[in-house]
Formats: C-alpha cells, sequence, structure tokens
C-alpha cells in the first residue's frame, strides 16, 4: 500500500532528464505513472499536464549529444503514484 502523505505532490511539468529545469528529484523516489488518453505509456521522458502533451523516445535515433530525440503525444495526461 502506498503512503501518500509522504509522497510529494506531482508537479504540473516533469522531465526525466537531470539537465532540465523541469526535473525534480523528490518526485523520482517513487513510482511514478503516466496515462495518456486513458492509456498508460511507459516511455514518457516528459509531460506537461495543463498543456496537454508528452514526449516520447522517437524509435532508436539520437542527437549529436546522445539523447534520444523526443515526439510529442498531443492529448489528455494524468500523472499518478503507482
Amino acid at each position: 500500500m502506498n503512503d501518500t502523505t509522504s509522497q510529494p505532490a506531482l508537479p504540473d511539468r516533469l522531465s526525466v532528464n537531470p539537465r532540465s529545469p523541469h526535473h525534480v528529484e523528490a518526485v523520482f523516489e517513487n513510482d511514478i505513472g503516466i496515462k495518456v488518453n486513458g492509456k498508460e505509456r511507459f516511455d514518457v521522458e516528459e509531460y506537461c499536464i495543463s498543456e496537454g502533451w508528452v514526449k516520447v523516445p522517437a524509435g532508436k535515433a539520437l542527437d549529436r549529444r546522445g539523447q534520444p530525440l523526443l515526439m510529442t503525444v498531443k492529448g489528455t495526461v494524468e500523472a499518478f503514484y503507482r
């Protein structure tokens, strides 16, 4: 069972990349789930609930810094603790 009192509130925008200004380390201490248009996604790199988008890797392609190329998927976004 999850103890929701000790978990920090999920931000409106969150990124997995530690170099991003939207990365919050305290949130990643717990397991997070993301639903887009009612389906749970396991490959989300960044999300924004208010704007309604998530960024996911576009295949195996990498940019010149070795980071995955990201594709934006728009729709209804829900973030939750598992």
